[in-house]
């Protein structure tokens, strides 16, 4: 770095390359990388300060001071950055002008406490002219948006603490209560609910087919539907209730509810009736486009006409503005700039003619309540907008994104669309069941103004609009019925929530803002509250007992409108009418009848509420009713049925697990009631084993159907007076092969799996290293895995294991057989063999490779030969569309390589010798004889020890989470483990 040069930071390397090509000499352009310092967790405050923040991080009796610290992985970018700053003459802090990016400026010069100048520089888009700009029109850090800012920080970590452990001890271990996806939680919880309640009422009409003459006197053929029967309206879904029964307004006007037998029979009566024309109405048609984007109605389109998820659309949308082609994407704005109305209005004119321009220049306003940060909307970049087929090289979902960027905003600034409506209305006799009225209506579109653009076709765009055009129609005319059917229909559930209508929802509510609606999604997802099935967003059981929870312990915390109230709250602080400190006062403390402005105001404070919580009945928590006496329970391993009235020869509840492809509203009583009847009957006693004495039974288990060999009841009688009960002896289990079925099974087959493992041979050995001769025994074994051979050494070395190319082969492997097999390398034959794909789906429309489903080591993925993604738990792979797989595709695509980090001062450790990083236990020696296997799973245990949650001991050991949970499962079945409670990550 030159001396005397002008440092410049901002968050991203990109936006830092970009910026550095246009500022050129003279200024040096440096990334923070997001923030550098964070609060602290409790584990990392000093021993002489945890007194006053060893809770939170926080000092909640000093007027909730935060205690930040620059993490492990930011003490480089900050060397790096206070060098730069020794040689420059000024500072210029160019972060995102949102409160995210005024903290991460404030945060930067508080820890590299600069000695030079500072100056502020905002910008909405990367161009040479808006940096100019920016750099010509500094200001100072805004205070009043970091405090907001950091009340935010406080409050979710205020939150976050208090809540989180109540759920640890009355739900499940590692989970967390977030200030707005609990709330999010809670709203597709309660859709769900409304789903499980909901009744279907069947109802139904008439359709004919009726042929008139268009405008050049050819025959044309038009649906025409039944509205009344004899002047009294047809019932619709929208004159029932949730409960199946007509609403009291159709009550009230007396709607006639069709049933199968009286449509048919209307239908018959019609075939060859003459329907005359009673009437034809037209009103002319105008459609006006809609604003530029916001960031949620960016999140909203993306979804429904990309089918991009939201954390998708901004992680495109950041490196379209990152690399100057978008304006910032974080915004509550529709307005557009005279510079970008003019932009658009000559991109019109030059693509489409000067015909598709409104009359006069559009300007938009914003009617969010909420809206904050009023940058202008989101649009492309500069004074002359870039087509889309300009961007050719751009990565397929930024292409995707930046055209419908282009097409709102150029939209924005064309004409309407207009034409006309034509309503016609039709009668004809029934004979004795009387007379039917019949309605068709269509729009024809005469002008398509900005759908020219969009590629729209005509109608509001509202669902199942009818956009068809009618023939020329004569009052009093009479038309022949080419056809006439009976149409049933059923009532419909309201639709679950996807990602584009929750972001609407949480927009409309003032729940959250824009900027966070993809980090919000994306946790409640990746925490387990939430699985996806196609782009519909489905809770979990776990999302139940949790939202019950907090519905009934801390009803305010995930109330719609008390959320609301908090994001307006630090919205005044952002303003400057309040202060952070007065306001997390009253949100932990409360506000008593003394210190608040009203009765109605006052209010016990978050720590009161969880210091006066008292008795939580964790099984009422979590049981969830489905009827007629059976239960959801949320169980450790997962979510089980449970009937109470049908018990089992020892009293107790039948149960079952639920399949992770059955969705909450689909779990009938009659679902239920299968699935208690399949897997839930209990175990079956197969016989005696005559060697011990003991009962042989089959039973279901979480992982399958297995075989148990009970020991007899002297084996485990009382032990003698003033002893304690000897503890009854684990029973020896068998997996039942793939082959088998629990219903079939005998007790001679039982036998042969409890033997296990075989011994299939021992001969001596030389050893290749030493020349020793060494005894060798080889023994077959069913693993989780498959079925597999084991080679021990009698001296203690190395095991070595091959796998057998079937179940069978377990009891007919001889020694010739075994021996070929270890003479091969480890992965020539059985597991390591290449298998066929389960399924083939064809080209993918992005990376136009074959795309197909393949079994793994892991299970089920989706790959094209260069992208691999795992099908998620709620996909099978025999049924999933192609659709879902090419989308699952892209988001892989979208997200980039999985980063794997290793071990956390192993490097140090290693070239200095000082041992592993602080607070954590020193790996032990491994010796010879371990397996890779083994050797993961001591990771494991020594990590879950410490309390770390399965999925942060996944990324640190680079496995899968889904592993992890297996080895965890592995080491409490076998090994006594017994895991401590999760604690939050660090």
């Amino acid at each position: 770095m030159t001396t005397g040069s002008k440092l410049v930071i901002v968050e991203s390397p990109a936006k830092a390359k970009k910026i550095g090509g246009y500022l050129g000499d003279g200024y040096t352009v440096l990334a923070s990388v997001g923030h550098i310092r964070d609060l602290a967790q409790p584990s990392q405050v000093p021993a002489d300060e945890k007194a006053k923040f060893g809770k939170f991080g926080v000092d909640v009796n000093d007027g909730f001071k935060p205690y930040y610290i620059v993490g492990p992985e930011k003490k480089k970018t900050v060397s790096e950055l206070r060098s730069a700053l020794r040689n420059a003459s000024e500072l210029y802090l160019a972060t995102d002008e949102d409160r995210e990016g005024e903290a991460i400026a404030w945060h930067l010069v508080q820890t590299l406490k600069p000695k030079v100048p500072v100056k502020r520089m905002v910008f909405h888009e990367i161009t040479p002219e808006a940096i100019r700009a920016s750099l010509e029109h500094t200001r100072e850090v805004d205070n009043n948006m970091v405090d907001a800012q950091e009340t935010r920080r406080v409050l979710d970590r205020l939150y976050g603490y208090e809540l989180s452990p109540v759920l640890w001890r009355k739900v499940g271990p590692g989970l967390s209560a977030g200030r707005v996806q609990s709330v999010a939680t809670r709203l597709i919880v309660e859709r769900e609910r409304e789903r499980m309640a909901f009744v279907r009422a069947p109802y139904w009409d008439v359709v004919a087919t009726l042929c008139a003459p268009d405008a050049l006197g050819e025959p044309t053929d038009f649906e025409s539907r039944m509205i009344a029967l004899n002047g009294t309206r047809l019932a619709t879904s929208k004159d029932f209730k949730s409960d199946g029964t007509l609403t009291d307004a159709a009550r009230t006007d007396g709607v006639v509810q069709l049933g199968e037998s009286q449509a048919g029979d209307l239908a018959d009566a019609l075939a060859d009736a003459r329907f005359r024309v009673i009437s034809v109405e037209k009103k002319p048609y105008r459609r006006r486009p809609q604003p530029p984007f916001t960031t949620s109605t960016m999140q909203q389109a993306a979804g429904n006409r990309l089918g991009m998820s939201s954390r998708q659309t901004m992680r495109a949308a950041q490196s379209l503005y990152e690399n100057g082609y978008i304006t910032y994407m974080r915004t509550d704005s529709v307005t557009l700039s005279h510079e970008a109305i003019e932009a658009a209005r000559e991109s019109v004119s030059k693509n489409f003619g000067s015909q598709y321009l409104s009359e006069k220049p559009k300007q938009y306003a914003t009617k969010t309540a909420g809206a904050q940060e009023a940058h202008e909307c989101i649009r492309p970049a500069g004074s002359h907008f870039r087509d889309p087929s300009q961007l050719a090289t751009l990565p397929p979902d930024q292409l995707k994104l930046y055209t419908l960027i282009w097409q709102r905003t150029l939209a924005s600034q064309m004409a309407d669309a207009t034409g006309s409506t034509a309503t016609a209305r039709f009668a004809a006799s029934a004979g004795g069941l009387g007379e039917a009225t019949f309605q068709s209506s269509g729009t024809v579109i005469e002008f398509p103004g900005f759908m020219r653009v969009t590629g729209e076709r005509g109608g509001s765009g509202k669902k199942g609009e009818e956009s068809a055009s009618l023939p020329p129609l004569a009052e009093s005319a009479e038309l022949p019925a080419k056809s006439v059917l009976a149409d049933g229909h059923e009532t419909q559930p309201p639709a679950r929530y996807t990602e584009a209508s929750l972001v609407k929802t949480l927009e409309a509510k003032e729940i959250g803002r824009p900027s966070t609606y993809a980090n919000i999604i994306s946790t409640i997802i990746d925490r387990g509250y939430v699985y996806e099935r196609g782009r519909a967003l489905i809770p979990s059981w776990l999302a139940f007992a949790v939202t019950r929870l907090l519905e009934t312990k801390f009803p305010k915390y995930v109330d719609y409108q008390f959320t609301a109230d908090m994001e307006n709250g630090l919205d005044q602080i952002a303003h400057g009418n309040e202060t952070g400190r007065e306001w997390l006062t009253q949100f932990y403390f409360g506000s008593g009848a003394d210190s608040a402005r009203s009765a109605d105001e006052a209010h016990e404070g978050l720590q009161r509420q969880v210091a006066q919580l008292g008795e939580i009945d964790a099984r009422e928590i979590n049981t969830i009713p489905i009827g007629d006496g059976i239960h959801v329970r949320v169980g450790r391993y997962g979510p089980y049925l449970e009937d109470t009235k049908d018990l089992d020869a020892e009293g107790n509840p039948k149960r079952a697990s639920i399949p992770d492809t059955i969705a909450p509203d689909e779990l009938t009583v009659g679902e239920a009631r299968k699935l208690i009847a399949s897997n839930a009957g209990g175990p079956r006693v197969l016989g005696t084993d005559p060697a011990t004495g003991g009962t042989v039974e089959v039973r279901n288990g979480r992982f399958g159907p297995y075989v148990a060999l009970v020991a007899p009841e002297s084996a485990h009688e009382s032990a003698p007076t003033g002893k304690k009960k000897a503890a009854e002896p684990k029973p020896k289990m068998a997996s039942l092969f793939k082959s088998m079925k629990p219903e079939t099974v005998t007790l001679d087959d039982a036998l042969r799996l409890l033997s296990l493992p075989r011994t299939v041979c021992t001969y001596d050995e030389v050893d290749a290293k030493t020349g020793e001769t060494v005894s060798v025994t080889i023994s077959a074994s069913n693993g989780r895995y498959g079925p597999y051979l084991t080679k021990t050494r009698a001296d203690g070395g190395a095991s070595e294991t091959r796998s057998l190319e079937s179940e069978d082969a377990i009891f007919t492997v001889d020694e010739t057989h075994a021996q070929a097999l270890f003479a091969q390398p480890k992965y020539g034959r059985g597991r390591g063999a290449a298998k066929p794909p389960l399924r083939t789906l064809g080209p993918d429309p992005e990376s136009k490779r074959e795309v197909s489903i393949k079994e793994g080591f892991y299970g089920a993925y989706i790959t094209d030969g260069e992208t691999n993604r795992s099908l998620p738990k709620q996909y099978d792979p025999k049924t999933i569309s192609a659709e879902d797989a090419f989308r699952l595709l892209a988001e892989k695509r979208a997200a980039g390589p999985s980063k794997r980090r290793g071990r956390k001062g192993k490097a140090s450790a290693k070239s200095t010798g000082k041992g592993t990083a602080k607070g954590r236990k020193s790996a032990p020696k491994k010796s010879a004889t371990e397996t890779a296997r083994d050797r993961r799973r001591k990771q494991v245990r020594e990590l879950a020890e410490q309390g770390w949650a399965n999925t942060r001991i996944a990324k640190e050991i680079g496995s899968s989470a889904a592993t992890v949970k297996a080895d965890v499962e592995y080491l409490e079945a076998n090994e006594g483990f017994k895991r401590p409670p999760v604690v939050p990550a660090k």
